[in-house]
């Protein structure tokens, strides 16, 4: 209270611990010399904190995995491009081929690697049967196919923990698919569910100290605005 006027201010999470008895609380920075609020005087609205365990834990941790595994695989293609010590492909030869032919082969392999490139091997079966000239294409195709499930994968992985629509966050549909819908509606029903339950539950404060401390602006619904 200073010269009659009452200012609410928050209190920094990490630091503040609830003490034993009913209505008292502890400032301790560091875990050590703590410093008690006056009695009665710190409103507390619980919530997850990533610091500690007390009042539960943040509900995207479910995901983090997801998160970790999705930046993993990218770097990994990414250094899997700029690499270029590993094989593109094998061309696989067979038949009666002149070795002035096979030789011009093998420069022009090598001749067509640039930096980052992919190494591509040559191999020469003079015995060989039917079919003169294969290409094998090693790892890439499987490759491809694998990191573009990974990112899918952990894509939805993210978005079921934070709950959010995907358009809300600028996701592009994959092609062929029918798209998310009127994005909208998809802003509405996420404030109605996700939103709104955070603003009743800071709205406690209000009913704590019979004071009207925290306030809303009313919202009006997009899609009906549209």
């Amino acid at each position: 209270m200073l010269g009659g006027v009452l200012r609410y201010e928050h209190a920094i999470a990490k630091y503040t611990r609830r003490g034993v008895e009913e209505g008292r609380f502890f400032y301790v920075p560091g875990n050590r010399d703590e410093t008690e609020f006056m009695p009665g005087s710190v409103v507390q609205v619980r919530q997850p904190d990533v610091n500690q365990e007390i009042y539960g834990v943040p509900e995207y941790l479910s995901a983090l995995q997801s998160a970790l595994l999705n930046e993993a695989a990218t770097l990994f293609r990414r250094r899997y491009y700029l690499n270029g010590s590993h094989a593109g492909y094998i061309l696989y030869a067979t038949g009666e081929i002149d070795q002035n032919d096979t030789e011009a082969l093998k420069g022009a392999l090598k001749a067509s690697r640039g930096p980052g490139n992919f190494r591509n091997l040559f191999v020469h079966a003079p015995n060989g049967k039917e079919g003169s000239l294969k290409i094998l294409p090693i790892a890439e195709v499987g490759a491809k196919d694998e990191f573009l499930g990974i990112k899918n994968a952990t894509r939805d992985d993210v978005l079921a923990a934070h709950r959010t629509p995907p358009q809300v966050l600028g996701i592009v549909p994959a092609q062929g698919s029918s798209g998310f819908g009127n994005p909208l509606q998809a802003v509405d029903m996420f404030f109605q569910l996700e939103i709104v339950p955070l603003q009743v539950r800071l709205l406690q404060i209000n009913e704590l100290t019979g004071r009207e401390v925290i306030r809303f602006r009313e919202r009006q619904p997009m899609a009906s605005a549209a």
